[in-house]
């Protein structure tokens, strides 16, 4: 994977960044998507953020290799931290860390968002407490998709503030789009995790030692929401 060929997951996070945005890519690595969305000419401008060193110095080498300083902002920074109101930002996108991580940044950086950005958003797992955060932030999701890449399943999460929105529990679960589009992926997906439940609740059955008792309503919670979504 370059700026000149992104990986899949990266391709359709790029789909979603609108025309003529200026994107703040938080977590950026070598900065290929900004970068491939420059050359493109999807994008007008970008900030790519990095809160370690040796990334943010391979994203800066990415920018200026391909004569992109002037347009693509490279700085070191925490999170949200990498924006400045000056940049007029409309899109925010947030790829390969944790759904917790995510919304951590998203919290701890609210006063940086206007609150007009798209959000473009990939979680590797912890998805449902991401969405819990979009919901109590009044963000709606206009679009979910699940691929699979390399064995692994990654979600894409696209959101943008509306103003109060409800989601039940099942569908910050499950994402309440991906829910009614019921993709092979997805159900796939589904299909495996809930034969890790059942096969944890085994073990719980058989374990010696007392397990308590919230976790295992939770997952059997869970195992239960799973069935009824693929019966």
């Amino acid at each position: 994977m370059n700026e000149h060929s992104l990986s899949a997951r990266l391709e359709r996070v790029a789909a979603h960044v609108p025309m003529g945005a200026c994107l703040a890519d938080i977590g950026s690595d070598h900065g290929y998507l900004p970068v491939a969305l420059m050359r493109r000419g999807v994008i007008a401008a970008a900030v790519a953020g990095e809160v370690a060193l040796t990334p943010f110095r391979s994203a800066e080498r990415t920018v200026r290799e391909n004569g992109l300083s002037e347009r693509i902002s490279v700085r070191l920074a925490s999170g949200l931290a990498a924006i400045e109101p000056d940049d007029g930002i409309t899109a925010v996108s947030l790829c390969g860390m944790g759904g917790e991580t995510i919304r951590d940044i998203l919290d701890s950086g609210k006063a940086r968002l206007s609150g007009h950005e798209r959000l473009i958003l990939q979680p590797n797992g912890g998805e449902q407490p991401l969405r819990q955060w979009l919901m109590d932030n009044g963000y709606r999701i206009l679009f979910e998709e699940l691929l699979r890449e390399n064995r692994f399943y990654y979600e894409i999460i696209v959101a943008e503030r509306t103003g109060p929105v409800t989601y039940t529990a099942e569908a910050l679960y499950f994402g309440p789009l991906q829910m009614q589009a019921r993709s092979p992926a997805f159900l796939a997906k589904w299909q495996r995790i809930l034969r890790e439940k059942q096969k944890t609740l085994t073990q719980f059955a058989r374990a010696r030692q007392a397990v308590p008792e919230e976790k295992l309503q939770e997952i059997a919670r869970q195992a239960r929401w799973i069935t009824e979504l693929l019966a």
